[in-house]
């Protein structure tokens, strides 16, 4: 009697339960088991993880730093350049300007004697142009302190009236490049007198103007 009294719904709803909760402790159990395997996953990955990025860092400093001393060997490497080009210039230059310095002294010893003129003046005036546009300047000139830095003294001699030694005469003009001195001025040279008195030049002339005060 018992047994017919049995609900069939009842028995249905049973089973229902029955299989909600058997997916449930599944679901729950294969929660747990996801969450347990992942968990040593992710602790195995982060020690992986940190030595990639260790690795990655030491990677870019490394690379950094051949970059600078890359970047330093460039510049040195670029100045040599520069520098090697510029004495190269400089050399040539030099070359050229001491070629052209005996052909200079024969333009000087024209002028001197006023044979510079007509279509040679212009040849010259040119040549002269050309020279000084690359830095060639000359110098010497009569009245000049002497220099042994600029001068080079082939006389020398003593005269009344000089206070120090200077030009009194050029034999060849000096020739500077810049201001590098390519060959000194070829000169002689006038000395101070021993033998005159200092101060004698003005006695002499205050006594020949004090007659004249007198006879005004």
């Amino acid at each position: 009697m018992t047994d017919k009294n049995v609900n069939p719904d009842d028995n249905q709803a049973d089973d229902n339960q029955a299989g909600e909760n058997v997916e449930e402790r599944f679901a729950d159990i294969v929660d747990g088991v996801d969450i347990d395997a992942d968990q040593p996953a992710a602790d195995s990955q982060a020690p992986e993880e940190m030595s990639r990025e260790a690795q990655l860092e030491a990677l870019l400093a490394e690379r950094t730093e051949d970059l600078q001393r890359l970047q330093a060997e460039y510049v040195n490497y670029k100045r040599r350049v520069d520098r090697d080009r510029a004495l190269s210039r400089q050399s040539g230059v030099d070359k050229v300007i001491t070629d052209l310095m005996p052909v200079l002294d024969s333009i000087a010893m024209a002028r001197q004697h006023g044979e510079v003129e007509g279509g040679f003046k212009l040849v010259v005036d040119e040549l002269e142009k050309v020279a000084n546009t690359h830095g060639l300047s000359s110098f010497g000139e009569v009245g000049d302190a002497f220099d042994p830095n600029l001068h080079e003294a082939l006389m020398q001699m003593p005269m009344e009236g000089v206070t120090v030694t200077s030009v009194s005469q050029v034999m060849q003009p000096g020739y500077k490049l810049g201001d590098r001195v390519l060959r000194p001025a070829r000169v002689a040279v006038s000395d101070p007198d021993p033998n005159s008195k200092p101060g004698e030049s003005k006695d002499e002339g205050s006594g020949e103007q004090a007659p004249e005060a007198d006879g005004d």
